[in-house]
């Protein structure tokens, strides 16, 4: 961890609340702040993301991952002999919102999706720095094994989304949920071109139109 990091965790914690729907640990907290002072690192000199302030990168990337993954964590259906819940972030980018997730959720076992070869370094110097357990498959869903089969799947901001919905879906488990974090305007659409029992989409806090939507597969 930085010595003197961009922003405090009483600040870090003030900027998520509105996004939580359980506490969440000190120890994910620093994690964040790390991932902050690691991401503005980078973004310097790659584009990983647009937005560029440190409280804006806090309220839109971590605060609405979490929202997605404490949302997760509610819908997923677990057994006594279930393992702990895997999770496949789809064109993760600069890591959100898989990695976001690992922070509160460190018992899953996140897979992150990403491609693109300056992300994917970048992802796995944030999972060095944060020693975390995740797992950074830098290639196309596709090439994954077959028999490799998720809990859930989360995408947010991927391209050619109809086409990313055809690669996630046979990577879902029989009881699996796919999380997607998108607009109003293309919910719509999302529903048709996926054949899961969706639930009612969830409003964003601090968004007009962003929305989370949670697919089931068929039973």
């Amino acid at each position: 961890m930085t010595a003197h990091p961009t922003l405090d965790a009483a600040r870090i914690r003030q900027l998520l609340a509105p996004y939580l729907l359980d506490p969440i640990t000190d120890t994910a907290v620093n994690q964040l702040g790390s991932y902050l002072d690691l991401l503005l690192k980078w973004n310097a000199r790659t584009n990983l993301t647009a937005i560029r302030d440190p409280e804006s990168i806090v309220r839109t990337h971590f605060g609405e991952s979490l929202f997605a993954g404490q949302h997760l964590f509610h819908s997923i259906e677990l057994t006594s002999n279930d393992s702990p819940p895997s999770l496949l972030d789809f064109g993760s980018g600069a890591g959100f919102p898989g990695l976001p997730i690992q922070t509160i959720y460190p018992q899953w076992n996140v897979t992150l999706a990403e491609s693109q070869g300056k992300k994917s370094s970048f992802l796995r110097e944030a999972v060095r720095t944060l020693a975390l357990p995740t797992r950074v498959h830098a290639a196309r869903v596709e090439d994954l094994p077959s028999e490799t089969l998720f809990s859930a799947i989360t995408m947010r901001a991927v391209d050619r989304p109809d086409a990313a919905l055809f690669a996630a879906l046979p990577r879902l488990n029989p009881r699996g949920i796919l999380a997607i974090l998108t607009t109003e305007s293309h919910v719509s659409s999302t529903i048709h071109t996926a054949p899961l029992r969706w639930s009612k989409t969830v409003s964003i806090p601090e968004s007009h139109q962003k929305v989370l939507l949670i697919g089931h597969m068929p039973r």
